[in-house]
């Protein structure tokens, strides 16, 4: 989905971006990861001009890439102006100076790509405590090869935050700054866990999901506040916690940071405190995006999640949202078992998940009472056994 080039401005910055296909992957697989590294390259504002993928056997340990590979992209960048080249993996220090020395451009990796995004987006304190901590933890192993990159630019994207500052690019001095982000955020992380323990005497739900797919549009919804959304990747870092009540029953929802391919461990870490507002719901819903034709792998990467921050075994409710927008695959790119017509995978999901799932448009406003019926008994129940005596409390 190249960005038309009418689009560009003089302050746009103009990319191509580049992946392998290496052994378990197919093309179409990777061509489907470029468009959504084309959708993070254009939330952090660069307009994507070409696609280059290779199939190769080994990672070159210098270059990523074939030099073959390498050479035609410098062609294509020396031709077309281009001030910007994304990978779709994470690269070296050594590699990313290689392939800049080559390429005569700014080069960045996919992590370093997402945690821009994050300092762009990073409106609130805490939340650029969280961030800067994760990029001084991705630049400290790439320093030394770094530095002769970082020190010719100029900011643009990439370089949001601690790669612009060139007096604080010693070694000792990140390591004695990531020193000082820890304890700010450790004593954060303090203060919300006694926030949250204040709340212990309500029921609490957490939205999750993959970035994109509309958590804030129904948190808005149940909720009745304005959060911000934005049909962009990464729209909320700061996790929100509303009290809502449907019929007589008051609960506490919470929206989160979404999940992507390939998140980059340090900004797990950096947001464990967001996190645990994750780890500490009694009931997660799990927002999926319908109509994304990857949909399944989004849910697969979510759960992957989840398992990893300990929290798979909660009580989970898939939200299929964005209805609406669903478009069954033409025949010829069926697997055997689907994709399938809206009802089909309605049935079949109910089936799988024994009816913990429900079909909805937060947008349209479509089955938003049958969702909300369903919270409601779901809340009831945890009720319920905190207050066995007290059966005229729970009414819709």
């Amino acid at each position: 989905m190249l960005i038309n080039q009418k689009k560009l401005t003089n302050n746009t910055e103009k990319a191509v971006l580049i992946s392998v296909i290496h052994k378990n992957q197919n093309e179409k697989q990777v061509k489907e990861f470029l468009d959504e590294l084309e959708f993070l390259a254009l939330t952090a504002g660069a307009v994507t001009v070409k696609k280059f993928i290779q199939r190769i056997a080994e990672f070159d340990s210098r270059t990523f890439i074939g030099k073959g590979k390498l050479d035609e992209i410098a062609k294509f960048i020396n031709e077309k102006d281009i001030t910007l080249t994304i990978f779709d993996d994470e690269l070296s220090g050594s590699q990313l100076k290689n392939i800049e020395n080559v390429l005569k451009c700014k080069v960045l990796d996919r992590t370093n790509l997402i945690l821009d995004i994050f300092a762009a987006r990073a409106k609130t304190a805490y939340a650029k405590v969280q961030v800067e901590l994760a990029q001084y933890q991705y630049l400290l192993p790439r320093l030394t090869k770094m530095w002769s990159h970082l020190e010719r630019q100029k900011g643009g994207i990439g370089l949001r935050g601690p790669g612009e500052k060139e007096l604080e690019t010693d070694r000792r001095v990140i390591k004695w700054r990531i020193s000082i982000l820890k304890e700010q955020l450790n004593k954060i992380d303090k203060q919300m866990s006694t926030q949250r323990k204040k709340r212990n005497e309500f029921v609490r739900i957490a939205l999750v999901g993959y970035t994109n797919a509309g958590k804030s549009t129904i948190m808005n919804l149940l909720s009745k506040s304005n959060i911000f959304a934005e049909n962009k990747l990464f729209a909320t870092l700061d996790t929100t916690v509303r009290k809502v009540v449907i019929g007589n029953l008051p609960f506490l929802l919470s929206d989160t940071v979404g999940f992507i391919r390939k998140l980059p461990h340090s900004l797990i870490e950096a947001f464990n405190s967001t996190l645990n507002e994750i780890r500490e719901a009694d009931i997660l819903l799990h927002v999926v995006d319908v109509s994304h034709p990857n949909f399944e792998e989004q849910i697969n990467i979510v759960n992957q999640t989840l398992h990893e921050i300990k929290v798979s075994e909660k009580q989970i409710i898939i939200i299929f949202n964005k209805i609406d927008k669903y478009i069954p695959a033409e025949p010829d790119d069926m697997l055997i078992n689907g994709p399938r017509s809206l009802s089909e995978l309605k049935n079949s999901w109910l089936s799988k998940n024994n009816k913990h799932c429900l079909f909805i448009s937060a947008t349209k406003k479509e089955n938003i009472d049958e969702f909300r019926k369903q919270i409601f008994n779901c809340v009831s129940e945890i009720y319920s056994k905190i207050y066995p005596n007290n059966n005229n409390y729970f009414y819709s």
